[in-house]
Parts: C-alpha cells; sequence; structure tokens
C-alpha cells in the first residue's frame, strides 16, 4: 500500500507543476552573481548558502498541495477506513515530494554551483550536502503542510512555521558546501535523521487532528 501510495504522489506532481521547484533553483542561482558582482571570492564564500536558500525555497512551492487536496477531497478519510495508519500515509507522502523535486534539484546543482563560483570541488560537496538535506526538507513539508491542512491561507502559514524550522538544516548544509570540514556534513546529517525519524509521526498526528 505504500508504494502505491507513493506512485500516486509522483504521479500527481508529475502532472502538475513538477518543474517548477527546479526553475526556481536554477533562477536564484542566476540570479545571485548579478546582485553579489564579478568578485570570485565572495561569490565561493556565499554560494553554498545561496544554493540551500534556494533548495529550501524549491521544497515549499508545493506545500499547498502535498496533504490539503487529500483531506477535502475526503482521500485521507477513506484510507484510514481502509487500515492505512496516518504515519504510512506520511511516509508515502515524504518520499513522494522528494522524488518530485531532489533527484532533479541534484542534478540543477551541478550548473548552479558553478554559477555561483564554487567549483569543482565546491560542486562535489554541495552535491553531498544537498543529497543529505533535501529528504529532511520533503520531510519538514509535509509535516508543515498537515499542520496547517485546512486553515485559512495555509500557504503563507506553512512558509512561517517551515523557514525557522528548517534553519539547522539550512546553516550545516551551507556549511557543508563551503570546506572540506566533514563536521558540518555529520551535524547535518545528524539533523536530517531527527527530521526524517520524526516527521511521519508529527505528520499522522497532525491527519488523525484535523479529522476529529
Amino acid at each position: 500500500m505504500t508504494a502505491a501510495l507513493i506512485a500516486r504522489e509522483v504521479r500527481r506532481a508529475l502532472h502538475g507543476a513538477a518543474w517548477l521547484p527546479v526553475a526556481f533553483f536554477l533562477l536564484v542561482a542566476t540570479m545571485v552573481p548579478f546582485a553579489v558582482g564579478p568578485d570570485a571570492q565572495l561569490l565561493g564564500r556565499i554560494g553554498g548558502g545561496a544554493l540551500w536558500i534556494a533548495a529550501l525555497t524549491a521544497a515549499l512551492l508545493p506545500i499547498e498541495r502535498l496533504v490539503e487536496p487529500d483531506r477535502a477531497d475526503g482521500v485521507l478519510d477513506q484510507l484510514a477506513l481502509g487500515g492505512t495508519s496516518e504515519e504510512a500515509i506520511g511516509i508515502a507522502k515524504i518520499v513522494g515530494h522528494w522524488l518530485t523535486f531532489g533527484p532533479l534539484l541534484l542534478i540543477a546543482a551541478v550548473p548552479g554551483s558553478f554559477l555561483v563560483g564554487l567549483g569543482d570541488g565546491g560542486l562535489q560537496r554541495t552535491l553531498v550536502s544537498l543529497a543529505i538535506g533535501t529528504p529532511a526538507l520533503a520531510a519538514l513539508a509535509v509535516a508543515v503542510a498537515a499542520l496547517t491542512a485546512g486553515l485559512p491561507r495555509s500557504g503563507g502559514l506553512a512558509g512561517l512555521l517551515l523557514m525557522p524550522l528548517a534553519v539547522p538544516l539550512l546553516i550545516f548544509g551551507a556549511s557543508a558546501t563551503g570546506d572540506g570540514d566533514s563536521s558540518a556534513l555529520k551535524l547535518e546529517a545528524a539533523v536530517a535523521l531527527f527530521t526524517l525519524a520524526g516527521a511521519p509521526f508529527v505528520t499522522g498526528a497532525a491527519i488523525r487532528a484535523a479529522r476529529g
């Protein structure tokens, strides 16, 4: 059942604007050199942070369609009546959300890294950092989408909730792209694992609360 739910999430995203997060990511990477100027050293220092901000907003863009449409249509109720746990629904939505933007974002990070002046070494660190961090961003997006489902102007509220929650990932992920020190990468991995472990339970609890 979980695999079927994941496939459903991916199909629904692909029928929509699945290209939008990646296009936004590349647009931010393109605009940073224009805003900062041609100073290669300065670009190299801020490039990792700029790409991580772009990745965060890319994960946030489709947040309104992650949970609310299924809640409004009664799909979540039907799944619960069929014996599917809310935590399993949360896992399926997290995996499905990541599959629709994570791999494409890693591909887009190749030209994005060169646009912000990270170079070959910076590209490798950026890819590793995003590969570790983007699943956690997807988990945060789904959990926040479940918490705000059914509320007025839920998209804006979800953004206000997601941004501060993602700060630890943003700090350690951006730091891991800037140098070869593995401590930032280890801290990022620890935060990502904690987020991935807790997000399905938060999502499940929020879905049950919305049903009640």
